[in-house]
């Protein structure tokens, strides 16, 4: 049994490595494809005028999908392994064995809200000039707000209260625990509406560097893991917040 128990672990964990490998090499080449301006290289999702297909919007919104299971794939593996760990027990108490796809699914479908929300946001800027080919910003005074909301967004009760919610998965776990294919789901639901409320702004700041700013997209991805999994991050949160307000001030300024 402690074989098969560990098997199952290593399983779990080669499929979230496996997820965000992949999701990440799709963000390299879309990278390079823009790098090289290929407009006829397959699922090249940046439309580099104000009109938009039905395809251009498609693409993008799977851009945008794609980047955060990369980014975000990481950060949530601790949550997967407890729920498996927890329902490896009930399985040998006999209790039907639940795929953690579900509570997967779940998670990432709060993400994909957010990937379409984000997609249109773009289209909008986009429609105003807002942002140019290489889907950076154009204004400064925009780039400035962005960088020091995400700033002050780091000291609000809203952020410390999601950020408590995603660092204690166990606490998580224990406390919210649904039976059945679709409680694993509302569970998933539940943690990514927390992450969301914890990460959205980092995700905006995209906007200001270049959403395809592979440099960004990482340090973004590292500081999320780190924030999530050290014991005591609010002073990472405030650190990086400070951080924000000061480089959001020099952009105004200079």
């Amino acid at each position: 049994m402690e074989n098969l128990l560990k098997k199952d672990r290593f399983i779990t964990i080669v499929g979230l490595v496996i997820i965000s490998a992949l999701s990440w090499l799709y963000i390299i080449y879309l990278y390079r494809q823009m790098a090289v301006m290929n407009m006829n290289a397959a699922f090249f999702a940046m439309p580099m005028t104000q009109y938009w297909t039905v395809t251009d919007f498609v693409l993008l919104f799977v851009m945008w999908l794609v980047m955060m299971i990369a980014m975000m794939t990481p950060s949530v593996t601790p949550l997967i392994l407890i729920f498996a760990m927890v329902n490896r027990k009930k399985r040998e108490a006999q209790s039907p064995f639940i795929h953690t796809g579900y509570l997967l699914a779940g998670y990432f479908l709060i993400w994909a809200g957010f990937s379409l929300l984000a997609t249109v946001l773009q289209w909008a800027l986009q429609q105003v000039s807002l942002l140019n080919a290489e889907m950076k910003t154009t204004s400064k005074i925009l780039g400035a707000t962005i960088l020091v909301v995400a700033g002050i967004f780091q000291f609000t009760r809203w952020k410390k209260a999601c950020l408590h919610h995603c660092s204690t998965p166990l606490n998580f776990i224990h406390r919210n625990w649904k039976e059945g294919k679709k409680g694993a789901l509302q569970m998933g639901i539940k943690n990514g509406t927390y992450c969301l409320g914890c990460c959205w702004v980092l995700m905006v700041l995209l906007f200001f560097s270049g959403i395809m700013n592979l440099l960004w997209i990482a340090l973004i991805a590292l500081f999320v893991l780190i924030e999530k999994t050290v014991p005591h991050p609010k002073w990472i949160s405030s650190v990086a917040g400070i951080a924000l307000i000061v480089y959001g001030i020099i952009v105004m300024m200079y």
